[in-house]
């Protein structure tokens, strides 16, 4: 019996020996991982940068026009909203609406055109419609069938002469448009004055007359 449980302590001891060196490699290694897992990474130098705004906008471009009085405004917006922009404004009268007017007899119409967008407009153009319409003034109306040719335009910016001619030769001129002395920037206008002439030379049959062509401003950017 004595040499029996010798025996056994013997091999127990040597299994304790065994083991010690496994238990040690196995907690240097734990050890190693909490570390690890403690500072989060090994590297060294970092450096970084988050761009937290990056957008890109359109702006917009939108025609206002006025009387000289500034009591009229209309906005290329006013046909429905900008995504249409474009409107048609008869509120005013480029020829000056006079139904009094005598042979020589001049009116002057001051008008302003403005770039109320954001964006700068790169051309600006005046297209007159394709045809002159003449229509009876009143009751009394003279036999003439000509009145277009007998009503003379000039249209001015500034020292700029866009337009002088007959209304006539107004209405589809060169089958194009009018190009304007300068394309406005945003926040900018542009002012134009047309004068309108019965002509001299216009007898009784012209009397009770009128003249008329539409016109189209337009912005490009």
């Amino acid at each position: 019996m004595r040499y029996t449980v010798s025996t056994k302590l013997r091999t127990s001891a040597l299994k304790r020996i065994r083991f010690a060196p496994v238990a040690l490699l196995a907690g240097i290694f734990a050890a190693v991982l909490l570390s690890l897992s403690l500072t989060g990474t090994l590297s060294g130098f970092a450096a970084s940068i988050t761009n937290s705004s990056n957008t890109a906008a359109s702006g917009t471009l939108i025609m206002q026009e006025q009387n000289a009085g500034a009591t009229v405004t209309c906005l290329s917006t006013d046909g429905g909203s900008v995504s249409t922009n474009s409107a048609t404004c008869s509120t005013i009268n480029k020829f000056g609406g006079s139904t009094t007017m005598t042979p020589g007899n001049t009116v002057n119409t001051a008008i302003s055109i403005k770039n109320t967008g954001t964006a700068a407009a790169s051309t600006f153009t005046l297209t007159p419609g394709t045809t002159c319409t003449q229509s009876a003034n009143g009751s009394a109306n003279g036999t003439a069938t000509d009145l277009c040719a007998k009503m003379n335009l000039v249209i001015t910016s500034g020292s700029t002469t866009v337009f002088s001619g007959t209304l006539a030769s107004f209405k589809g001129a060169a089958a194009s448009a009018f190009t304007m002395p300068a394309a406005p920037a945003a926040g900018a206008s542009v002012p134009f004055n047309f004068a309108v002439t019965l002509d001299s030379s216009a007898g009784n049959t012209y009397q009770g007359l009128a003249a008329s062509v539409p016109m189209t401003w337009t912005f490009t950017a």
